[in-house]
């Protein structure tokens, strides 16, 4: 006779990863929260007070970065990429994240590093401010290799309609304002890992050693901007025109993402980008000394800004000090501070005859302002 457990997947085991979610689940907690953890599914109230509420969400996965932490056998950092990876898209409509829902799948499953994957989303959540509202574990025995898991999730976040921004208000000469990332966040990782094969190296930066391996470096996570950008909302909303979560890709396919597409005739808005306005995390210029194109990095990674905000010129000085005198409320463990950088303007292409979405274009580098 073959039972469940003869297949390979153990229930026990299972009951207990269950019961270290809920311990982690409790830190998130936030009102609005109307079931716990463990129910078949997860309820959260809409907030008082809106005209028009508007459901955002988003979803996202740590991916090959994984491989990584597998490696280390460091499990309690990824949990806040999968969280950062959906929140920051779902602000970039200036929206805040009120729930999060993970999903983990593994072949054969192990609690400790269960929970020790759950404990990095429920920090995730905390730096968010938003409830850990459930999630599903899948252990799947011939599916996925033992001793490897999958990762991912989806925020919502509700906001009134008349609150969205949709980029429909940015104009020439705005000002770019860029936040600082703490690395290569959680994309570029299918080549980093062509670049890197000894996680355990020590990382260098000018031949002076940093107490770090370079495993360390890479398994820093994304840093998540939804507290301090909302903050700066609250005070600055309708100065702040547009917003863009630079992921996979780079500079070149999401700054595009955050402008009205031009017909065919009009002028096209777009990123004119100084060079050298703002500080390069050194796992950069490792990756390139490793290999890396130089010439695609800006088309693969963040390059050191993670996000983006076109904002009016007359309150862009305001929103940057803004930012950098609150940087250390925001702190994350292991990380320097963000801080806010002008990164240069809205410009505008000749009249367009065709679609720029996404092209180079669209994103131009120039010395100086």
């Amino acid at each position: 006779m073959v039972d469940y457990k003869n297949a390979g997947v153990d229930v026990n085991e299972g009951y207990k990863a269950v019961d270290k979610y809920k311990k982690q689940a409790e830190r998130a907690k936030i009102p609005g929260l109307l079931t716990d953890l463990g129910a078949f599914n997860g309820m959260f109230a809409v907030p008082q007070g809106m005209k028009n509420p508007v459901m955002v969400s988003g979803t996202d996965g740590v991916g090959t970065k994984l491989d990584i932490a597998f490696k280390m056998k460091k499990y309690d950092t990824v949990g806040i990429d999968c969280v950062a990876m959906s929140v920051n898209d779902i602000l970039c409509s200036g929206v805040q994240t009120n729930f999060f829902l993970d999903y983990i799948a593994c072949g054969k499953l192990d609690s400790d590093i269960a929970g020790e994957l759950v404990k990095g989303v429920t920090d995730g959540c905390v730096q968010t401010g938003c409830a850990l509202l459930g999630g599903e574990t899948a252990e799947m025995p011939g599916f996925y290799d033992d001793g490897k898991y999958d990762l991912a999730g989806f925020g919502v976040g509700v906001v009134d309609k008349d609150d969205v921004i949709t980029g429909a208000n940015i104009k020439e000469n705005d000002v770019l304002i860029g936040l600082s990332s703490t690395g290569a966040h959680s994309n570029g990782y299918s080549l980093i890992r062509r670049l890197v094969t000894d996680f355990d190296e020590p990382f260098t930066v000018d031949g002076k050693p940093t107490g770090k391996t370079i495993g360390d470096v890479l398994l820093t996570p994304t840093r998540i901007y939804v507290k301090p950008v909302m903050e700066v909302l609250a005070k600055y909303r309708s100065s702040v025109h547009g917003m863009v979560h630079v992921t996979g890709g780079g500079f070149y396919e999401n700054l595009p993402r955050m402008y009205p597409k031009a017909n065919a005739g009009e002028k096209q808005l777009r990123s004119v980008i100084v060079k050298d306005s703002w500080d390069v995390p050194p796992v950069f210029a490792e990756l390139v000394r490793r290999g890396a194109d130089a010439s695609s990095m800006f088309n693969t990674f963040n390059m050191g800004i993670g996000f983006v905000l076109a904002v009016n010129p007359a309150d862009a000085d305001a929103i940057i000090a803004m930012f950098n005198e609150n940087a250390s409320k925001y702190h994350q463990p292991d990380v320097p501070d963000m801080k806010a950088y002008r990164i240069g303007c809205v410009g505008v292409t000749d009249a367009v005859s065709g679609d720029l979405k996404g092209s180079k274009d669209m994103t131009v580098f120039v010395e100086k302002a």
